[in-house]
């Protein structure tokens, strides 16, 4: 067997069959529903304008403690209207908790929370170009291909404003994940077009970092430059780049304790279900592809404190679709805005050649608002497979367990309290 072995890259093509009439597509493989979860289960509800959007969350432990306001704050990061460089689309965002709440309002009762942000700006008369046209790689077509019905204002469910819903069920699942293992999801972005951030440190990031600026960049000096990116040019790309924490000094969240087999996949798959989104990478990612295994391969070593480490981190926190309790870090591709204030040709919904100058209030670069929303993606993913996890494998004794996992019934017991 060779020292060095060889990592490549697969490129796959679903080539799909045209129909004799009509020359739509006769397989198409769509994607349903607005539910996910297993343990912590979260369906999201409305369209962006209509009366409301929100969201219903099952599984979440009772007794926990969450308020209002904890909830409000991941919002008002998401919320349109922040600053220049987001959509003028003006929206309080204010959200009610309408169950799952004692009279206390601030202790879980372990039933469904359902919470509703009501919409209060909409201008669906900027829209009546859309009703019969599609807009370039934009949902409106494959909306339509698939229900033979859309609604038109605002792009309804393919909007980012579903994602409200997702960004309060992340807020408590952050506040689960805080609470019981000492975890933080931080997600900032790495890079605007062609300007990347430089002298970004994961172990010391912090959120308030994060917020310094309207771009959510930790590296002031990178921010500036993304920021005159941002307000000068249309943009081609942009990617951002999400590091996890360790959880807990003891990293006791590692090692299988929070995610089970299959969590790169699980990671993937929701972050992918995010507007826009075209591009998920783990660790090495893509480059890893470009490496031989003694390149990539991460060493293990037994640190001061006794625990299992890995001497770099290529393999992103997850081996074997598991977690390894080293940084969780995954980086997202996000493509461009697709409604553009430039006359593109398309098609009109009775099959004709058009071009369409497309309306409506849209930011301009998607990612300063999607940091809330990959963080709460995340944090629900592994607040569902903690659930999971502990109720699998921590009922039972592990007193011959090597590394963190030996200490995990009593992270549970003694719960780190924010």
């Amino acid at each position: 067997m060779a020292a060095a072995s060889l990592c490549s890259s697969v490129r796959l093509l679903v080539q799909q069959p045209r129909q004799q009439r009509g020359g739509r597509r006769s397989l198409r493989v769509q994607a349903a529903g607005s539910t996910f979860g297993h343990a912590f289960r979260v369906t999201t509800f409305g369209e962006s304008h209509g009366g409301g959007v929100g969201c219903v969350i099952d599984g979440v432990p009772p007794r926990m403690q969450i308020t209002q306001e904890e909830i409000q704050y991941e919002l008002d990061r998401r919320r349109p209207g922040q600053s220049k460089i987001t959509t003028p689309r003006k929206e309080t965002d204010t959200c009610e908790i309408l169950s799952g709440m004692a009279p206390d309002g601030t202790t879980t009762l372990g039933s469904p929370i359902c919470v509703l942000v009501r919409n209060k700006d909409q201008k669906s008369q900027d829209y009546s170009e859309m009703e019969q046209a599609y807009r370039p790689s934009h949902a409106d077509a494959t909306y339509d291909f698939k229900y033979g019905i859309r609604a038109v204002a605002g792009g309804g469910r393919s909007s980012a404003r579903e994602t409200i819903g997702r960004v309060a069920a992340g807020a408590v699942a952050k506040k689960l994940l805080r609470q019981v293992a000492g975890t933080e999801v931080l997600a900032y972005v790495n890079r605007v077009r062609d300007v990347e951030a430089s002298g970004v440190d994961h172990e010391s990031m912090t959120l308030e970092q994060i917020e310094s600026n309207p771009v959510r960049c930790p590296d002031p000096a990178s921010a500036e430059a993304m920021y005159k990116a941002i307000d000068a040019a249309e943009l081609a790309k942009a990617i951002m780049s999400l590091p996890a924490t360790k959880v807990g000094t003891s990293r006791a969240f590692g090692g299988c304790v929070a995610c089970p087999r299959g969590s790169g996949g699980q990671l993937a798959k929701a972050i992918m279900s995010l507007p826009a989104t075209k591009g998920f990478e783990i660790g090495s990612g893509f480059s890893g592809s470009r490496m031989v295994g003694s390149e990539h391969n991460d060493e293990f070593y037994m640190d001061e404190q006794g625990e299992v480490r890995t001497r770099t981190n290529r393999s992103g926190g997850i081996q074997g679709g598991i977690s390894n309790g080293e940084h969780i870090v995954i980086r997202v591709a996000f493509k461009p805005t697709a409604t553009i204030a430039q006359r593109q040709a398309t098609v009109s919904r009775e099959g004709k050649d058009i071009e369409l100058l497309a309306r409506g209030r849209h930011d301009p670069c998607v990612v300063p608002r999607a940091v809330p929303m990959v963080e709460s993606m995340v944090a629900l993913v592994l607040a569902d497979q903690l659930l999971q996890h502990y109720a699998q494998c921590e009922l039972l004794p592990r007193d011959s367990a090597l590394g963190p996992d030996a200490k995990a019934r009593s992270q549970f017991q003694h719960p780190v309290h924010a």
